[in-house]
């Protein structure tokens, strides 16, 4: 009789689960001879060239601040850095590009952190959660909403401007010129009861010839618009929206000082694809922090009524979490409708 064949070990020469073992072991070993590459491909960068991302056009307000930080950024990493502008969609092209790039390092978003946060609830069909899909390498700056009069206005403190907008009612009008412009107005006629209506420019600038007229009471405008204006004796500022006064204009009082309990900050941040390695995004912070702190880049932001504003990359992304939820409140509150 034939005696039953002997099963053919899984470690015979030949046998499947040995050509499976080969395979694993031939993985885990290129991965192990990888693996030191990869780790010195972080910890040497960066080593070429670098793309900083722009929103807005090249020459705007937003570009110039870009372009200042690559510029900074060029001297303290010894690369090149490249400015690509790639505008519309209020940001949301230039976010969308930066969190589809390769996590590498090499491509970094610079434009407002809260800007970025407040898209996710302005838009029916935001294109990223910027919770999730960027990671913040390094907050920038701070700078302030402003309620501004015109210069010749009786008004000289926030508490007389309410005091006067309760007595005319609906017979009283704000400026704005963009989305955060509106929420402020919105946020101080909650808390205040002032009944306002709100008069919406497309740009700051385009407001001048209302307010020298007198057809305006006051306006909600950015730091850049209202630091040039009240410069040149057209406006007068009387509180900032931060929690505390900025260095860049420390004469100016907040609102909560002035009795109105709001907030409404606006900052910057450099900002990378979320999988991007720590290790360069450890990087990226320490680099612009460096920046942060050279007394040209304190004199430049505050020329925009800004302040160095310099934080982790933790607490940059949970700054970032949390803005996102403010601004679907804050669009509720102001009833701005979804694009």
């Amino acid at each position: 009789m034939i005696p039953p064949a002997r099963p053919r070990s899984s470690f015979t020469k030949g046998g499947k689960p040995m050509k499976r073992l080969w395979a694993l072991t031939g993985l885990a070993a290129a991965a192990l001879a990888w693996a030191p590459f990869a780790a010195h491909a972080e910890d040497a960068y960066p080593s070429r060239d670098i793309h900083v991302v722009c929103a807005f056009p090249a020459g705007s307000g937003a570009d110039v601040l870009v372009r200042f930080f690559g510029d900074k950024l060029q001297k303290v990493t010894g690369q090149t850095v490249i400015v690509e502008n790639r505008t519309g969609a209020n940001g949301n092209i230039a976010a969308r590009y930066v969190a589809r790039a390769k996590p590498d390092g090499y491509t970094i978003y610079i434009h407002a952190g809260s800007s970025t946060a407040a898209n996710y609830s302005l838009f029916k069909n935001p294109p990223i959660d910027p919770r999730k899909d960027l990671q913040v390498a390094a907050t920038l700056n701070q700078q302030p909403f402003m309620v501004l009069v015109p210069a010749d206005s009786p008004y000289k403190t926030l508490g007389e401007l309410t005091e006067a907008m309760k007595k005319k009612g609906d017979k009283a009008n704000y400026a704005s010129s963009n989305t955060s412009g509106t929420v402020l107005g919105q946020l101080y006629a909650q808390a205040t009861g002032v009944k306002a209506v709100e008069i919406h420019y497309r740009t700051g600038a385009d407001t001048l010839n209302d307010f020298k007229s007198g057809r305006l009471d006051y306006g909600m405008m950015d730091p850049v618009y209202a630091l040039s204006q009240a410069k040149a004796g057209r406006v007068r500022m009387l509180a900032v929206a931060t929690a505390e006064r900025m260095k860049a204009v420390p004469e100016i009082p907040t609102m909560k000082e002035q009795g109105i309990d709001i907030e409404l900050p606006s900052w910057f941040a450099a900002m990378v694809p979320a999988k991007t390695p720590k290790a360069i995004v450890d990087k990226l912070n320490a680099d612009f922090n460096k920046i942060e702190q050279m007394p040209d880049t304190v004199a430049f932001l505050a020329k925009f009524g800004g302040d160095p504003f310099i934080t982790t990359p933790a607490e940059g992304q949970a700054l970032m979490k949390k803005a996102v939820d403010d601004w679907a409140k804050y669009v509720e509150i102001a009833k701005i409708p979804k694009t």
